[in-house]
């Protein structure tokens, strides 16, 4: 992506962070039909001898797995909540009225390999830690064995394991870092009041 020096985020533990709180990636390969996109939750597991892996599963119809393997790249885009900034919310336009609108949004773009696992003990294994993961916030949290064994093997059947072997990490946080600190500060004010996705935009301008 295009990614100016002022919007890059290189802080590993900032940008692993982010993949566990926005997990949910639009998956795209080559196919012989063209690009194909899944929109999927995808678990980032980090290496400590590399970049790690994205893990998640596709419905077995879904023909994208079956066009894989170690030679197919794989992009998988995460996005946070964006918003539309006006140029009203700068105090910089009473002075130059140089200003124009803009968006400011948060991106990261993991590239690697893609391929596939069928193996049913791995497509339990990814399963389970999947569910633990995203009912951990829960008072009661659901987990696969509260289900029959015989679905859970029926629901194995139905979905294929897919992976992104990590090649390389851009992350983009286009929040404003390019103005002044009087114009950041009625940006947030600006996200602030409008509120929804763009109060969420103003929370993590305030972020470090």
């Amino acid at each position: 992506m295009y990614l100016p020096e002022a919007f890059a985020e290189t802080r590993p533990d900032v940008v692993a962070a982010f993949l566990t709180s926005h997990p949910m990636a639009q998956l795209v390969t080559m196919t012989a039909d063209g690009l194909m996109a899944t929109p999927l939750p995808m678990m980032y597991e980090p290496s400590v001898d590399g970049l790690g892996s994205l893990v998640g599963h596709v419905a077995r119809a879904n023909t994208q797995w079956s066009q894989s393997g170690p030679a197919i790249e794989a992009l998988a885009i995460f996005t946070a909540s964006n918003a539309y900034v006006s140029p009203n919310w700068y105090p910089s336009k009473g002075e130059h009225g140089k200003v124009v609108p803009t968006w400011n949004y948060e991106s990261v773009h993991v590239r690697g390999a893609f391929v596939v696992h069928d193996e049913t003990e791995w497509k339990r294994a990814l399963v389970t830690r999947l569910t633990e993961r995203h009912e951990s916030s829960f008072a009661a949290p659901w987990a696969v064995a509260d289900a029959p064994p015989e679905y859970i093997e029926s629901m194995l059947k139905a979905i294929v394991g897919v992976e992104v072997q990590v090649t390389s990490i851009q992350a983009k946080r286009k929040l404003s870092q390019n103005k002044s600190d009087a114009d950041i500060a009625g940006v947030i004010d600006g996200l602030s009041a409008v509120g929804g996705d763009s109060a969420r935009v103003a929370d993590a301008m305030r972020a470090p």
